[in-house]
């Protein structure tokens, strides 16, 4: 029996909180990579944060494609079509957090990515994100709107 399908109550939000680990692998790496382009670029912050939100989907959505499509040997169409409405929604939820408290805190509008401020509101909004999208995971894992991979 998989975690997914365990009888103990304890195994939903253990398997939610590893998906969410899984799902903030991602946003994360595309939140950073997109802020690092955008801060050192001077794009501004609506266009940097419009940057990180876009790699983040990117990677995200990468990263739960591919163990699906390997995991049950279908194309890539095939494993979009079981992973979207989850991956959308707690990608959004993640997104939304870690951006308010990285613009909250001030990290996105810094002139380098050398300051400070720009790693503390990494360092602040990684957790944040996790936090806000964990129940909501919990939420799409129990109705089914969520794949465990």
């Amino acid at each position: 029996m998989s975690e997914c399908e365990s009888t103990n109550p304890a195994a939903p939000w253990k398997t939610s909180a590893l998906a969410t680990v899984h799902c903030l692998t991602g946003c994360s790496i595309g939140e950073v990579l997109g802020l690092l382009i955008g801060v050192t670029l001077g794009l501004g912050v609506f266009w940097t944060i419009a940057l990180a939100v876009v790699l983040a989907y990117v990677v995200g959505i990468s990263l739960a494609v591919k163990p699906v499509m390997k995991g049950q040997r279908i194309s890539l169409t095939d494993a979009l079509k079981i992973v979207w409405v989850g991956e959308i929604i707690s990608i959004g939820v993640m997104e939304f957090a870690m951006n308010a408290v990285d613009l909250g805190v001030g990290g996105v509008s810094v002139p380098s990515v050398f300051t400070s401020m720009f790693w503390v509101g990494i360092a602040l909004a990684i957790p944040s994100g996790y936090l806000a999208a964990w129940p909501v995971n919990h939420v799409l894992l129990k109705h089914h709107l969520k794949s465990c991979h």
